[in-house]
């Protein structure tokens, strides 16, 4: 009896995330280029005819995953705390990067192969369909609102706590602080908007 018969039969969104958390562990193990319907399928101990009735490749089914664990920073509906919403858009950051979805991100963006294959894809319909990069969602929301001028909002302005975050767990192989977190938001992003510390 194989594996498959041997399970309980999932459906629906069961079925999904199972598929889902399979393509992630799948490309952080074997790489974008080289990742299959097959092998897909296989772990998550589904049959491959299970995954062309929603998907026509693994690209795709991996894109949807990412797609649908890529969280978004909500921001003080009143919009009277810039500095604590930025630093809990770093920390989701954070969170997520720890992630099967931010492992697997970083699998694809870190190998060649993976990033030509898939980087455009990545930006057009994950990231840039959730609302761009945490801390822009903040920004924006606070822009829109007359915090401050919208023009400030320069892709450097936009992207330089995402990049900062991503330098320290580079640099350091563990996460940012809150103090870390903190720090960021005082020293580079709040004065690239012409903002002090208590925003």
């Amino acid at each position: 009896m194989s594996d498959h018969s041997a399970r309980p039969r999932r459906r629906g969104q069961e079925l999904i995330k199972a598929i889902h958390d399979a393509a992630m562990e799948e490309v952080v193990e074997v790489g974008a280029g080289r990742l299959s319907m097959d092998g897909i399928a296989r772990r998550a101990a589904t049959p491959r005819t299970t995954l062309y009735r929603r998907w026509s490749d693994p690209i795709e089914v991996l894109l949807d995953a990412l797609y649908h664990q890529h969280p978004v920073e909500e921001p003080a509906p009143g919009a009277d705390d810039l500095r604590g919403d930025l630093v809990r858009a770093l920390r989701l950051m954070v969170d997520w990067s720890l992630s099967p979805a931010g492992r697997a991100v970083a699998a694809i963006l870190t190998d060649p192969k993976g990033a030509a294959l898939m980087s455009q894809a990545l930006f057009e319909r994950v990231f840039a369909d959730k609302g761009g990069t945490f801390t822009r969602t903040v920004l924006r929301h606070y822009a829109d609102r007359g915090h401050f001028p919208a023009e400030l909002l320069t892709p450097v302005v936009t992207d330089i706590g995402e990049a900062l975050v991503t330098k320290r767990l580079i640099d350091t192989g563990s996460a940012p602080s809150d103090a870390d977190l903190c720090d960021i938001v005082d020293q580079a992003i709040l004065p690239a908007i012409g903002l002090g510390p208590k925003a």
